[in-house]
């Protein structure tokens, strides 16, 4: 199988994982966390680069942290372009940034 799909499934379990786990998260269904996955992955690609770089005066300020900020952003604009899957407010976009990536990095280092 090749690794973009390997990826991307990856990351479709990591979000059904993250929905479990924090309640202001909601999937609907495994072709909503696909869908979820590949929106979130081209959000990363494209809109996550240009974010750091207007914001890196701040990110410098406050040593990185304001990347958890930037990576909030990106999770809720996946949310917002993917059909049937809805965060509630800013700090749910926060705690499920953070809980995604930990569990994505454990997944992608285990397969």
């Amino acid at each position: 199988m090749p690794p973009f799909l390997i990826t991307l499934i990856i990351t479709a379990i990591s979000m059904m994982i993250t929905a479990y786990i924090i309640p202001g998260i909601v999937i609907s269904n495994i072709t909503a966390a696909l869908l979820a996955a590949l929106v979130f992955g081209i959000v990363n690609a494209i809109v996550k680069p240009i974010l750091i770089l207007f914001t890196l005066p701040v990110t410098i300020l406050t040593l990185g942290l304001f990347l958890f900020v930037i990576n909030a952003i990106c999770f809720y604009l996946a949310a917002y372009f993917t059909p049937g899957l809805t965060i509630n407010n800013f700090v749910d976009a926060l705690l499920g940034s953070i809980v995604l990536s930990l569990i994505s990095s454990f997944l992608n280092n285990q397969f």
